[in-house]
């Protein structure tokens, strides 16, 4: 059966749900149609002539990139300037491109925590939080039979969790009674006769942000034609979310040993540094992107050196003067949540499409 980009979209917002995107930012469907086949996927960090003309080659018609391609409002669409051109380019060749902005970069193992993990951080924590992932209890009713198999797949799907424990439930047997009417197919029992049946109640909680997921994981592996079960608010404080991450390195090293590390592990030609490159660091903050606003944010969480591109020159001496260094790698750093997004579309999509990383460098940046 043919993959549809609404599967496709489902996916991805599976993974970075359209949810925690800061307001007004350009995410979601940009160009394209939800319902057209999904042929091929090259994702990117940004929308260019070059990323087009690339998945022409590859014989893709989707583009998941992180970068908006419309992030103002357009005036005029003339194939004879720069914007123009590369719409017309688009839509000639039926190109759907999908944009995961914010919530890529706040979604756990999004742009923040692949920068964190590439540093090898420890005890990873949100710099930025401005939403909180509530909770809920979700109740269902499964016969026996089926009572392991049902609690699986929604703790696969993302049920169970309290802290770093998974699969946490809470069982009680119990019957069951129901009877089937006219226009039933019944898994259990005959149509007009009441049925009493050996049943688990099965109470776990849920990640609001992953309800929808687990829902439909849950139907799917339930055998029962119509499936009973309660959702409950919870009071309890859900998982902090954000973009921006806390952490600390393993052993304290200086300024200047640290940015070699960045330098290596984020591959960049070069970078900039502010501080004294003796001093030593452990506590480190990092934002993809341009997060040269956030570093009173850093500086309150503890950091000894601040990881963000694109710093201006007035807040680098902000910076200095309050004691947090900085290293600056560039905007393009996120291109390194590329592999992990293909990763997603492969899990989530299976064989049916090619998935495929874009090999286009759209830094528009030097180092002679």
């Amino acid at each position: 059966m043919p993959i549809k980009g609404k599967q496709l979209i489902q996916v991805l917002e599976a993974f970075a749900p359209a949810s925690l995107a800061v307001e007004k930012d350009r995410i979601g469907l940009q160009v394209g149609n939800p319902d057209s086949e999904v042929t091929g996927v090259l994702v990117t960090l940004d929308v260019n002539e070059d990323v087009v003309e690339e998945a022409i080659r590859q014989k893709a018609n989707w583009i998941v990139a992180h970068h908006a391609v419309i992030f103002q409002p357009l005036k005029a669409l003339r194939s004879d300037q720069p914007a123009g051109r590369l719409f017309h380019k688009l839509l000639k060749h039926d190109m759907n491109v999908y944009i995961a902005h914010t919530n890529l970069d706040a979604a756990a193992g999004g742009v923040n925590d692949v920068m964190a993990e590439k540093l090898g951080l420890g005890a990873v924590d949100v710099l930025i939080g401005y939403r909180e992932d509530k909770l809920k209890k979700l109740a269902v009713f499964v016969p026996e039979s089926h009572h392991e198999a049902v609690l699986d797949a929604m703790c696969e799907a993302g049920a169970g969790w309290i802290g770093n424990y998974s699969h946490c439930s809470f069982q009680v047997e119990g019957t069951g009674t129901f009877m089937p009417r006219e226009g039933t197919n019944p898994y259990i029992g005959q149509r007009g006769t009441l049925e009493r049946v050996n049943e688990r109640r099965i109470e776990t909680v849920v990640p609001e942000s992953k309800l929808a997921q687990v829902l439909a994981a849950m139907l799917d592996a339930h055998p029962y034609e119509e499936v009973a079960y309660d959702v409950y608010p919870l009071e309890l404080q859900g998982k902090k979310q954000g973009y921006g991450r806390i952490g600390e390195l393993p052993h304290a090293r200086t300024l200047r040993d640290f940015a070699a590390q960045v330098k290596q592990a984020y591959g960049v030609e070069g970078l900039r540094v502010v501080g004294d490159l003796d001093r030593m660091v452990k506590r480190v903050a990092l934002v993809g992107g341009s997060g040269s606003r956030h570093i009173e944010d850093a500086k309150r969480a503890g950091a000894d050196v601040y990881i963000t591109g694109d710093v201006d020159f007035h807040t680098a001496q902000d910076a200095l003067a309050m004691g947090l260094s900085i290293i600056d790698p560039g905007h393009h750093v996120e291109h390194h949540v590329v592999p992990r997004v293909c990763d997603v579309l492969e899990r989530g999509l299976g064989e049916q499409v090619p998935i495929m990383a874009s090999t286009v460098n759209t830094n528009p940046f030097r180092f002679l």
